[in-house]
């Protein structure tokens, strides 16, 4: 049953990031505009926020489908886990209390999976370890 609960946990977080992604690279010029605008008065530069914003879809996208497959799922765990870092600096640093707590409630799911990983029953790194 552990198994199970692993699966529904790992895919509600890996949809999470896959759909930030995906929704983010179709608009990329608007969203690394409007990431800008957020940040115009913090302490970052506006070179780093525009490089970071034209980053970020495609870190999410690829955490996000990582996670789905169950592909490298340590590794996209500890990724998705940075990502969410210094998304919770950024937010800390323009004062955007309201986004906290969902940044937060991704990485407290990141965690616990990456501490019960061992559960990770039904995935492409499970596939990989049995022999054909």
């Amino acid at each position: 049953m552990n198994s199970l609960a692993y699966l529904i946990t790992r895919l509600a977080i890996g949809f999470s990031f896959f759909g930030h992604g995906l929704v983010r690279m179709t608009k990329l010029a608007g969203f690394s505009k409007w990431m800008v605008g957020s940040f115009q008065k913090s302490m970052l530069p506006e070179g780093l926020v525009t490089a970071f914003s034209y980053i970020l879809p495609f870190l999410e996208f690829l955490v996000g489908l990582l996670l789905l497959l169950g592909l490298f799922t340590r590794q996209a765990l500890i990724a998705g886990a940075v990502v969410m870092l210094l998304l919770i600096l950024g937010t800390t640093l323009i004062e955007d209390w309201d986004a906290l707590p969902t940044q937060l409630i991704h990485v407290l799911f990141l965690v616990v999976l990456l501490q019960f990983v061992v559960s990770n029953i039904y995935s492409v790194d499970q596939l990989m370890k049995k022999p054909l």
